[in-house]
Parts: structure tokens; C-alpha cells; sequence
């Protein structure tokens, strides 16, 4: 309470001190202003000593006497020659700051140069930026223009004023000092002070956040904070002159982005402003992109990192496809629509989406500032430079004579190949009408034989159907046809779930690629191994025979629909293998050899490229796409069905196991080939295990 008493006590003593001041010292002074009173009195050198009254007393040292200042003089009149005034007695903060800053080179008339006359000094606040344009006239103009000197015509509380940038006026340092506040290490920090600030981002509705933040994340920050040249924000900004990126005067301005940025990179500009998007921006096309809309503002990353939008992994679907996959753009612009689709179908785009990051993307191929149109003999996808651009990643290419022929081939849509767009057109009629027929097959047959499902005797008796040579190839394709169905899937499909964790490792190690290309190996050997039995085996040649299409299968396959229906009631007999497993059989080495083959010419691609025209590389990759859609559901629907959910088999037949299965069920849907069996002595008790 005390300690408030006192500072109540003082305040009040200077505010009357304060406004008794004026009178008390004009009384005082009336010695001194006897002669300095008069209006025009000079010095001998011709310099100004007359003061107003008047005017001192409104100034900033309205409150002191002559005396206060002038020590020296004792008497009246005073010696022609006296001390000059020390500022520095009352200013001793500033006048320590002073000699350090860039203005201490006014020497002895510092003070005066910016404070002017020191009898009617106004403010601070009132010498700024005016004052300033006595000897910064440039720079003032600029500011005046500026954003900033706009916000502060309008009064706005928060516009900056040169001290806010600069610093303390007796500090003001060149920026070519360490410690300058524009120096152009410290500038971001300087900038930040209302640039990072939410409030003032708030209050002033600006778009743009974290600015100062991303910059300092950005190339251009981290090198200047490590002392390097690199581009600031007056760089980009300008210093004075700012002005908003809606104002076509303003360096960052869409149509001036271009030339801000070649004040720096000056070769990648020219090729810029050559390109199809320079030749855009020139004619004024508001959607042509420019360099902040492919590197990013503030955040500008090196290529190199994963978080920049020019990073391999991101180029292709983040940057070039913010543009070329927009169907709207693409129609406003007459652009093709079908470029971003048509890659990511490709086999660079589903070997990048995988994580391979060395694949090519679309810079790879059309270049990253120097991007022409295809009929500019300078483009690198020019027709006659695309064995060159090719050969830079496939060895061997760019020597060899070929037809590259299109390049984005879609293997679902697109004005492909014919030969393309007749393997789609085929596919698009056999996957519906083959899936469809199993689907409603097993469906018809699944539902009558539960209907009409009754006890049978079991004789306990099996019958061999696979031995061990069959079990192996059979132990073969097991192992290998899931494995070729998941990790190829995963590389259609490597933003799913269930393919993510088999991708962490895919850029640096292949995990899926190796185990992709491991199963068609072990696929293949297990095909050709059981040829080789077959060879080997004359008594099991006799599969072979038996697996031939005839013309009863056929009308069997229409006496199971008429069976199963109730349209008869004669059920049916077959022989050895009936027409289902005959289907499934030739219907699986049908599509191994198709798999095999389109597999081996995508993944020897620079064989492929170097001795056919690619039209060839495209069929591949739908053929393989279309026939391991048809194969995976296949056997989900017709080999699942056969094996598991048939009610004569379920849970499960074993023959894959140990080779054997009920003696019945040759019994009832066999008898023919159950009673050759029987005659041969092939038919045993359980606890038999010759084969």
C-alpha cells in the first residue's frame, strides 16, 4: 500500500511539473532568448540561432530550459565559441547504439540530420518514414506504394514503418552486417514478426500461413541459414516495394513468377519461357502453370526429398497430374485426358506406385523445364528422339531400329494399338460370359444336390488319383499361384491395406517384385516337370488321353443342366474326368502359357523393346492384367467349388494330400471307369498304401 502511496505521489509531481514547465522556463531563459528571440538572427557562419518559443515549447523538448542543455554557459552574453551540445548526457542508450550503426558515418551531425532542430523536435513516430526521404527518397517512394505504405495511409495500427524492418533508428545497420536485422540471414526472423503471427494473419485475412516457417523448412532457407546466397524473402518479395500477388506490379505476381525466380536461375528460366508452358504463360493462359505451381511457394524442397512434389515417387500423379488429370482443364485446354490414367496403368506407373522410384516418370520423358511439344524436333518425345529418350533407362534401345509407337496406352480404355484394343474387346466378352457360366453352373448344382441330398453307404474303399508324381507338379502350383495372385494384385492395387506391408521394403530391396518373379519360376518349372513325367511315365501318359475334349462332354455338360433342373431324372455317368476337369485343366496351361509369356516380355523389357515395336509391350501388359483377373477368379469360382464346396466333396478333397479319395464317389458318378479300376486291383481298403 506504501509502495503505491509513493508512486501516486510521484506521478502526480510530474504531471504538474509537466504542465507548470513551459512558464517556469520561459522565465528562466529570458536571458538567452533576449537575443535568440529574434526572428532571423544568424551566426557568423551564416547558420540559423534564432529560436520560437513557441515552437520549442511544443517540441519533444518543450520541457527543458536553455541551460539544461547548454551547461557551459554561465554568463551573458555568452563567448562567440561554446561546447556543442552532448546528446548523449540525456540519450546515453542511443548514443551507445549509435556508433555501431550505419548512420554513425553522419558524424558529429547525426542527431540534427534525422532529429532536425533540436528546439523543434517532434516525435519519433512523426520523423518516420518522412524523415527518412531526405536521404532514402527511393526507398521511401517504394514504401509509400507498397502494401505497407498503403496499410499505413489507411491508418492501419499494424502497418510497419522503417524501424519496424530496420530496427531502432540508432541502430540501423547495412545489411551487409552479421547483425543487421535485414540481413539476409536475419530477414526471415524479421519478417516473422508479423508474418508468423496468427493475430496479425488474422486481422489482415491473409491466405497464406506459416510462411516464414515453411521458407525456413524450404532449399533456399536452410542454405541461407548456413551462410550461403540463396533467395530471401525481399528476393522474391522485393525490399520496399511490396506489393500484393493480385497487383501485376508485384514480383510474385502469376505472370512475373518467371522472371522473379531467373534473377537466380537464369538457364532453367530461358528454358522455361522456351517450353510449352512458358509459350502458355506468354500468352496469357491462366491456367498455365508457372514455377511456384510445380515447386511449391514458401516450402521449396529439394527433388530429392519425399516430401517434395518434384520427387519421383510424387511428380507424375502430385504435380503433373494436379493439372493433367483434370478433366475440366483438360477441356478448357484441349489437353489429352487420358495421360495421367493411362501412365498409372503403365508399366513404369504401376512399377512406381510399388515404390520402384528409379521407374520413369513423367519428367523422365518429357524433360522438367524443357518440356516440348511432340512435334518439335528439340522435344524428347519427338519420334525421332524417343529410341534416345528410351534408351537412357533400357540399355540397348537406343541403338536399335524400332517403332516406339503410342506412348500412354490405356489397357481399359483409350485410343490404343488394334491389336490393344481387340485383346480388350475379347477379354471384355470372355471374363463376364466365363465367370457368369461357372457362377451359374455351380450355383444350379450346388442348390439341386442339397435339395435331393441323401445318405449314402460308405464303403470305406479308396481309390488312387494322384500319385506322387501328380502330387508334386499339383504341390507346385499351389505354392506358386497364390504367391503370383497376391504380390501381383499388390502392385495393381498398392494403396490397399492388405498390399502395404509386403511394399515397405519394395523401393530398396523388391521384396514383391522377387517373389512375383520366384512363383513364375516355380510355376513354370512345375508345368514343365509334369511334362517331363508324362514323358517319363508311359502308364501315366494315359492321363493325357483322358483329359481330351469329345463330344460327350458336351451333352453331358446339358444332361447335368437338365439333371440338376429336374428335367430328368437319369443321373448322370462320366468317364475317367469329366468335362469340368477337362475345362479346368487345358483351360489352366492355356493361361500359363499366356501368363508366361506376356510375363517374360514385361519383365525383359529391353529385350522387348530392342526386337519389337511396343504396341507388342502394351499387349503384354493388358493380356496379363485380363488374364490374371480371369485366372485368380476362376479358380475361386470353378477349382474352389470342385474341391471344397461340392457337397459330394466337402469339407475338402484330399486328393492333393496323399493322392487318394472315396472309392463312392466313383462308385455313383463313375461306374464305367470305378469297375476298370475294380478289375485292376486299384481300388483298397484305407489302411492300403501302395501306389
Amino acid at each position: 500500500m506504501k509502495l503505491l502511496t509513493t508512486r501516486v505521489v510521484l506521478v502526480f509531481m510530474a504531471l504538474s511539473l509537466t504542465l507548470a514547465a513551459p512558464s517556469a522556463l520561459l522565465a528562466a531563459d529570458q536571458e538567452c532568448l533576449a537575443c535568440h528571440g529574434e526572428a532571423g538572427m544568424k551566426s557568423d557562419a551564416g547558420k540559423s540561432i534564432s529560436i520560437d518559443p513557441a515552437k520549442h515549447a511544443a517540441s519533444a523538448h518543450g520541457v527543458l530550459g536553455c541551460k539544461d542543455c547548454h551547461t557551459d554557459i554561465k554568463e551573458f552574453p555568452h563567448p562567440k565559441k561554446i561546447v556543442k551540445v552532448q546528446c548523449a548526457k540525456c540519450h546515453a542508450d542511443e548514443a551507445k547504439l549509435f556508433p555501431a550503426s550505419v548512420h554513425s558515418m553522419l558524424g558529429e551531425s547525426a542527431c540534427a540530420s534525422c532529429h532536425g532542430n533540436a528546439h523543434e523536435l517532434t516525435t519519433a513516430e512523426n520523423l518516420i518514414p518522412g524523415k527518412c526521404a531526405e536521404c532514402h527518397a527511393q526507398e521511401v517512394k517504394e514504401l509509400k506504394s507498397s502494401i505497407h505504405g498503403q496499410a499505413a495511409k489507411n491508418g492501419d495500427p499494424d502497418a510497419p514503418k522503417c524501424v519496424s524492418c530496420h530496427g531502432p533508428i540508432h541502430a540501423v545497420k547495412a545489411s551487409s552486417e552479421a547483425d543487421s536485422t535485414v540481413a539476409r540471414k536475419n530477414l526471415p526472423d524479421t519478417c516473422a514478426k508479423c508474418h508468423s503471427d496468427a493475430g496479425f494473419l488474422s486481422r489482415h485475412n491473409i491466405p497464406v500461413v506459416h510462411p516464414v516457417d515453411s521458407y525456413k523448412q524450404s532449399v533456399h532457407g536452410r542454405a541461407v541459414a548456413l551462410g550461403k546466397d540463396a533467395a530471401t524473402c525481399s528476393s522474391c518479395h522485393g525490399s520496399h516495394d511490396i506489393y500484393p500477388a493480385t497487383d501485376t506490379r508485384s514480383r510474385v505476381n502469376h505472370w512475373k513468377v518467371p522472371e522473379t525466380c531467373a534473377q537466380c536461375h537464369q538457364e532453367i528460366a530461358r528454358e522455361f519461357n522456351e517450353s510449352v508452358h512458358g509459350e502458355a504463360v506468354k500468352a496469357g493462359v491462366r491456367d498455365a502453370p508457372v514455377c511456384v505451381d510445380c515447386h511449391g511457394e514458401h516450402l521449396i524442397m529439394d527433388p530429392k526429398s519425399a516430401a517434395s512434389p518434384l520427387n519421383a515417387r510424387n511428380v507424375s500423379e502430385e504435380t503433373c497430374g494436379r493439372c493433367h488429370g483434370d478433366p475440366r482443364l483438360a477441356l478448357r485446354n484441349d489437353l489429352p485426358a487420358d495421360r495421367l490414367p493411362s501412365y498409372a496403368g503403365s508399366y513404369h506407373g504401376l512399377a512406381l506406385q510399388e515404390g520402384k522410384v528409379t521407374a520413369a516418370n513423367c519428367a523422365s520423358c518429357h524433360g522438367v523445364h524443357s518440356i516440348l511439344r511432340s512435334s518439335d524436333p528439340r522435344s524428347t518425345v519427338n519420334a525421332a528422339n524417343l529410341a534416345k529418350t528410351c534408351g537412357a533407362c533400357h540399355k540397348g534401345v537406343a541403338e536399335a531400329k524400332f517403332t516406339i509407337g503410342p506412348i500412354h496406352v490405356q489397357t481399359g480404355a483409350g485410343p490404343n494399338n488394334p491389336v490393344v484394343k481387340w485383346i480388350r474387346w475379347t477379354y471384355w466378352v470372355l471374363i463376364p460370359a466365363t465367370l457368369g457360366f461357372m457362377l451359374l453352373h455351380n450355383l444350379v448344382d450346388f442348390l439341386a444336390k442339397l435339395v435331393r441330398r441323401k445318405p449314402r453307404r460308405e464303403s470305406g474303399e479308396v481309390v488312387l488319383r494322384m500319385n506322387l508324381w501328380f502330387r508334386v507338379a499339383h504341390w507346385g502350383i499351389m505354392v506358386s499361384f497364390p504367391t503370383l495372385v497376391f504380390t501381383g494384385f499388390a502392385l495393381k492395387y498398392p494403396e490397399s491395406w492388405w498390399s502395404k506391408p509386403l511394399l515397405l521394403w519394395e523401393s530398396g530391396v523388391g521384396v514383391r517384385g522377387g517373389l512375383h518373379r520366384t512363383a513364375a519360376i516355380v510355376m513354370i518349372l512345375a508345368t514343365l516337370y509334369h511334362f517331363v513325367h508324362l514323358a517319363m511315365k508311359k502308364r501315366d501318359r494315359a492321363f493325357v488321353w483322358a483329359m481330351i475334349p469329345t463330344i460327350k462332354d458336351a451333352t453331358d455338360m446339358l444332361h447335368v443342366f437338365r439333371y440338376n433342373l429336374g428335367l430328368t431324372k437319369q443321373e448322370p455317368k462320366f468317364a475317367k474326368f469329366n468335362y469340368a476337369e477337362k475345362m479346368e485343366y487345358w483351360a489352366f496351361l492355356w493361361g500359363t502359357v499366356v501368363m508366361g509369356v506376356s510375363g517374360f516380355l514385361l519383365w525383359f523389357n529391353n529385350f522387348t523393346l530392342r526386337h519389337f515395336p511396343k504396341w507388342v509391350t502394351d499387349a503384354a501388359t493388358a493380356v496379363h492384367w485380363y488374364e490374371a483377373l480371369l485366372a485368380t477368379f476362376s479358380i475361386l469360382i470353378w477349382h474352389f467349388y470342385l474341391v471344397i464346396f461340392d457337397p459330394m466333396v466337402y469339407p475338402m478333397d484330399t486328393a492333393w494330400l496323399n493322392g487318394k479319395i472315396p472309392a463312392d464317389h466313383y462308385r455313383h458318378s463313375r461306374p464305367e471307369y470305378f469297375r476298370a479300376l475294380k478289375r485292376a486291383g486299384l481300388v483298397e481298403l484305407p489302411d492300403d498304401h501302395d501306389e
